[in-house]
């Protein structure tokens, strides 16, 4: 009597414990699923930063991790980082060639922070259609810039060496140093990624939206101000307002400008916005 009773309790004890259990269980299937699942694109983006960059750049000298982020970035759309593309048409009318448009910074540009530490920054500028970034520089640093959508003009300058550096007359403007045209087109999504460095490929550049449109950037090192990587602002003049005794070693006389220091511009409006795509696990 007492063996059916022990063999009793028994069953019952195991059936109590598996109902206990069951939510804690995860199926096998399930499981599976997910220890092999695909990490998000934006959090093997940041592995790969992480990994690449140092509070001074590149962790190594190598390109096989530019190779790397180029390819990963070239792979990104909107939806990869939370957005939704705009549509031209929802933009009230402010083409950017446009007769009745407004003031190119009468709507804001919305910047969406992703991710900052000493060693790289990963951020989203959403610009509304003839939003400007004016031309500004990168000192020191390396950037990754991948259109999401939409379409943008980008005009990029990297300084002539040795520097030519010529004293100016105009009000406000003492002195104008020469520098040399690299880009100066639209890029329209899908494109692949563009990359400057600190001395080459356009690291004093300006941005115009052509249509609605969102940048993913990556900056290597951040803007840092203590370190002296800080952001300045330039004004660009045609060669021939001060070209009279420069030397151009190649190209033409359109290949080349000449810029000026300038404030930060009054009107660039910008505001800050909320990331909501993929969390990072850091």
């Amino acid at each position: 009597m007492l063996s059916k009773f022990q063999k009793a309790t028994d069953k019952a004890m195991v059936f109590l414990l598996k109902k206990v259990l069951s939510p804690l269980c995860i199926p096998k299937q399930k499981l599976h699923m997910a220890m092999n699942a695909t990490p998000p694109k934006v959090q093997l983006l940041y592995d790969l930063c992480k990994n690449s960059f140092s509070p001074s750049g590149l962790s190594y000298a190598s390109s096989q991790p530019i190779l790397k982020l180029c390819s990963l970035l070239d792979t990104f759309g909107p939806a990869d980082v939370g957005l939704k593309e705009e549509s031209p048409d929802d933009d009230r009318g402010h083409g950017f060639f446009g007769l009745n448009r407004v003031a190119r910074w009468a709507q804001p540009i919305t910047y969406l922070d992703i991710h900052e530490c000493d060693s790289f920054t990963m951020c989203i500028f959403c610009f509304p259609t003839s939003a400007v970034i004016p031309l500004h520089d990168h000192p020191g640093m390396t950037v990754f810039s991948k259109v999401l959508y939409g379409s943008m003009h980008v005009k990029a300058y990297d300084w002539v060496e040795p520097a030519c550096i010529k004293e100016s007359k105009k009000p406000g403007c003492p002195q104008v140093r020469l520098a040399r045209l690299v880009v100066d087109k639209v890029f329209a999504a899908p494109c692949g990624t563009s990359i400057l460095y600190p001395k080459t490929g356009g690291n004093l550049h300006c941005f115009t939206a052509v249509t609605p449109c969102a940048v993913l950037d990556v900056l290597a090192p951040p803007y840092r101000e203590d370190l002296g990587r800080i952001c300045t602002y330039y004004i660009d003049y045609p060669y021939s307002t001060f070209g009279n005794g420069a030397h151009i070693s190649n190209g033409r006389e359109e290949d080349y400008a000449w810029l000026a220091e300038t404030e930060a511009p009054d009107d660039l409006y910008m505001r800050s916005g909320l990331y909501v795509g993929p969390a990072i696990q850091v």
